[in-house]
């Protein structure tokens, strides 16, 4: 059985371990958790390809200790030609999933990391130069990386839908067959891509000589993005949502993302008042806590200037005691939800300071649009395929907004002066799983490692699934799972480490200095301290 991690002076946790490696180092030399997260950021981005990169977005929640929380929105909005009439005049009645045509929305990465440093500069002594935190991923990238289990399988099943893709196959499928587990990736593209950042500052992505290399290399591909669209983002540096949960906190990026959801679930599920954890009434009242937040998430959440309502007052205590009350404690409620799939990285860092940071990356779908840009060798993502040609739809494709986003970092202040950074990959079961972590850990009393690798389920699809019914892992008490079929859930048993049910990770600090770390057993991942 895997031990939470412990450590007095600092401590993160990623996805992969290499990425993990590459924070504690700056850790240790004396940086920040945001300097740390920035070579987390930037490691992740080239040994787990498939799940983020510089070509994606990201959200953050940094928190300092005596000081409230702030929230980075790094997402990046569809370009200005991208219109229901451009893709109806290319032959298209939906966005496609894939291709240059996917790739439609600015990526916002390297404005979130550029945000983060920005936060930090008043505050952090002596700053880490851009060439020490991109440091590890450069050396990654021009070295290689043997290639992860994650990598290859997610490869080997997207290649049917990406090899006609321009650039994914040169990238994975470099030597005329796809990449293996233990095979050496090089991606010399993104490491020289890394060194022109180091050398001419991340604002050059948006605003520079990359910014025109991008530029041209979308434009040439088919994609709609142009340099005025690259030219006009900024990441936006504004307030997290909260919510009490019993006596903590919690908190969580406001829209366009779901965090909004996440706290509602918690929030739903507290007032349950379930007294122990793991059996039917935890099960059964996160699931269907899930039902009631996701309701509102698809009816009202996407770009917050088209919203009609602000996200906070669903977070009301009338409103949420309404919808805690429409749960039925024995009986499912009907769930024919539909939504899609994602891929993401949650990365966690807490430095000797009680600095701590909540970061997410993602690409969307596994590789993204599958789009290598050849000069940069970026891979653009495809999350403006969350957008709708309805414009009737609550996302609404329109030049100039900003998508639905599935991802967001969460971040607790808990009762006992404790300090929690967590969350997970996985497009519909993030929420579902920051849920069950926090709630056996902070509400239960399970370790937080137990609480990380115990099993979990999902309501909905993600990972390709094309079914929404509820997904156990097989480890569940099978009194448990006869208990939820009996109550009408629609239950399918799946893997006792499924993937699709996210990398999970989480970082408490207490009040006397005690780091604790955990990393998800689904993952390539690891928690370090020192």
């Amino acid at each position: 059985m895997i031990e939470t991690k412990r450590a007095f002076r600092g401590m993160v946790t990623a996805p992969h371990d290499l990425a993990a490696r590459a924070g504690l180092r700056i850790l240790e030399e004396g940086g920040s958790a945001i300097e740390a997260m920035v070579a987390m950021a930037a490691a992740i981005a080239v040994v787990y390809p498939h799940m983020n990169g510089l070509g994606g977005d990201n959200f953050w929640i940094v928190a300092r200790p005596g000081a409230d929380p702030v929230g980075i929105d790094a997402c990046g909005a569809a370009a200005g030609l991208a219109s229901p009439d451009f893709y109806r005049a290319a032959g298209h009645d939906a966005i496609p999933a894939r291709g240059p045509l996917a790739a439609l929305t600015v990526a916002g990465a390297v404005s979130g990391w550029q945000a983060a440093l920005a936060l930090d500069a008043g505050t952090n002594g002596r700053p880490l130069p851009l060439a020490r935190l991109f440091e590890d991923a450069i050396g990654h990238a021009g070295d290689g990386v043997p290639v992860s289990r994650t990598l290859a399988r997610n490869a080997a099943a997207k290649r049917p839908e990406l090899a006609s893709v321009p650039g994914f196959l040169g990238v994975y499928a470099p030597a005329g067959r796809l990449v293996e587990v233990g095979d050496r990736l090089t991606q010399p593209r993104v490491a020289a891509t890394l060194e022109h950042l180091a050398r001419a500052g991340l604002d050059d992505f948006y605003r520079g000589d990359l910014a025109r290399s991008l530029a041209g290399d979308l434009e040439a591909a088919g994609s709609p993005l142009r340099l005025r669209d690259l030219e006009r983002h900024h990441a936006l540096t504004l307030p997290p949502l909260s919510v009490a949960v019993g006596p903590h906190r919690v908190f969580n990026m406001p829209p366009p993302t779901q965090g909004l959801a996440s706290l509602m679930i918690l929030a739903l599920y507290a007032r349950l008042g379930v007294a122990v954890g793991e059996g039917f009434d935890h099960l059964h009242g996160l699931v269907e806590a899930t039902k009631q937040a996701f309701i509102i998430r698809d009816r009202h959440v996407g770009d917050p200037a088209f919203m009609t309502r602000p996200a906070s007052e669903f977070l009301d205590d009338a409103l949420l005691d309404d919808l805690a009350g429409r749960i039925d404690r024995a009986r499912a409620l009907p769930w024919p939800h539909v939504a899609p799939p994602g891929d993401t990285v949650w990365l966690g860092a807490i430095d000797r300071d009680g600095t701590a940071v909540s970061f997410i990356q993602s690409v969307y779908w596994e590789f993204g649009s599958g789009l290598v840009l050849p000069e940069s060798g970026v891979t653009w993502q495809n999350r403006g395929t969350s957008f709708s040609l309805d414009s009737k739809h609550c996302n609404a494709l329109q030049p100039d907004r900003r998508p639905f986003h599935t991802i967001q970092p969460a971040y607790a202040e808990l009762a006992d002066g404790r300090r929690m950074v967590y969350g997970t990959m996985g497009g519909e079961g993030q929420p579902q799983t920051q849920a069950a972590v926090f709630s056996r850990h902070v509400l239960h009393g399970m370790p937080l490692q137990a609480a990380v690798s115990a099993p979990r389920w999902l309501l909905g699809r993600t990972w390709g699934a094309s079914t929404t019914n509820l997904k156990i892992e097989s480890r569940v008490d099978p009194d448990v799972v006869a208990a939820l079929v009996a109550a009408g859930h629609e239950v399918e048993t799946v893997g006792a480490f499924e993937e699709m049910m996210g990398h999970a990770g989480a970082i408490v600090l207490s009040p006397a200095g005690l780091f604790e770390g955990a990393a998800d057993p689904r993952s390539d991942g690891a928690a370090m301290g020192f």
